[in-house]
């Protein structure tokens, strides 16, 4: 249904209703106004029915509903027709002014910010996979139903980009066991808590998790068919330096898998030295110091301890930015309409977890 608003300041926006909310749509997109045309005639137009003896004819008024059906029908199934605004910005404001009022809420933000897009973009696959855990885990309840729905879909297609394309599945393992058990105690705990939307829709999603979490685990890796150079046919100094630049000690030790070469080397006390001063002040494994047999400090041992009572730094590709100055959170790559006379100076990368925080009031 479109709504026009009553704001003095401009005529309003119109919006549709797509798989993944409410999307503004541009009012004057040619093919739009094409549709609208041809559906316009069809209002206009006289409607016979019934049998040759008996024919009733409807006048222009008559058939203003079923006009406006064929409209919304036409809205819904041809999406070729529908041409929406692509900024990938939106303006976090926590109090009313003059200009705006209400405040913006994580379901927005998360509607707003096309998710859906940019899980296909490699560098921000981690990132939007660890925000939607964070979500998972304790602001679920918070979304809006639109944006339930809305994170749902990108849950699908994230479980189906890793199936066809096998890339980082431990990742979203762990997205939906935090996910499952997140809805078990839910839907355990119904009328104790916000769920938006009907108890057997809840149910449902969470017999489709379950079902993602068995197709990951049978998921079968595709040998790699390469008659050039592989990663086995490196010299020792180079595979080292591979391992050295990884920031994940669970990518060590999968690596450390491949051949008997990678596994000596994912074994090196100074490689697990390396990542533990990386992730960790020196006062936090100290207090945490765990020697082997021989003597010495077991480093990898150490890593995984230390990950249970402290934050590793996190590393991704691409992330979201925030500006300062404007008070809008947007894709750097994307920008935004900045008013500051120097905008780089303004801008601040936000981590999943400052992107939740920025939300809670």
């Amino acid at each position: 249904m479109p709504f026009l608003g009553q704001d003095w300041r401009s005529p309003g926006w119109r919006w549709v209703k797509t798989e993944d909310g409410w999307k503004r749509c541009e009012p004057f997109s040619p093919a739009l106004e094409h549709g609208n045309s041809q559906l316009n005639d069809i209002s206009h137009a006289v409607i016979i029915t019934g049998d040759d003896e008996d024919e009733e004819i409807f006048s222009t008024e008559d058939c203003e509903f079923a006009a406006k059906k064929r409209k919304k029908d036409h809205f819904r199934n041809n999406t070729d027709s529908q041409c929406f605004y692509r900024e990938k910005w939106i303006y976090v404001h926590k109090e009313s002014t003059r200009e705006r009022h209400g405040y913006c809420t994580l379901g927005e933000a998360f509607n707003r910010l096309d998710f859906s897009s940019a899980i296909q973009d490699i560098r921000r696959f981690n990132y939007v996979v660890k925000l939607l855990q964070l979500i998972a885990k304790s602001q679920l309840t918070s979304l809006s139903g639109a944006a339930q729905k809305n994170y749902f879909n990108i849950l699908d297609k994230i479980v189906r980009k890793v199936m066809e394309d096998q890339y980082n599945p431990r990742l979203i393992k762990d997205l939906l066991q935090d996910l499952s058990s997140t809805l078990c105690i839910l839907i355990r705990g119904v009328g104790k808590s916000v769920l938006v939307g009907n108890i057997n829709i809840w149910i449902c999603r969470l017999e489709t998790i379950l079902l993602w979490q068995q197709q990951l685990k049978n998921l079968q890796m595709n040998k790699q068919v390469n008659n050039g150079l592989t990663l086995s046919d490196l010299p020792l100094h180079m595979l080292n330096n591979i391992l050295y630049r990884f920031s994940d000690g669970w990518d060590i030790i999968t690596l450390g898998q491949v051949t008997p070469t990678l596994y000596m080397l994912s074994e090196d006390r100074q490689l697990w030295k390396k990542l533990c001063q990386y992730h960790f002040a020196e006062k936090q494994f100290c207090r945490h110091l765990i020697p082997s047999e021989k003597g010495h400090i077991d480093w990898k041992l150490m890593y995984f301890a230390l990950q249970k009572y402290y934050p590793i730094k996190e590393q991704y590709g691409d992330t979201l930015h925030f500006c300062r100055h404007c008070s809008i959170l947007f894709w750097k790559d994307t920008g935004h309409p900045c008013t500051a006379s120097d905008p780089n100076t303004c801008l601040m990368p936000v981590s999943p977890q400052h992107f939740i925080d920025l939300f809670k009031f």
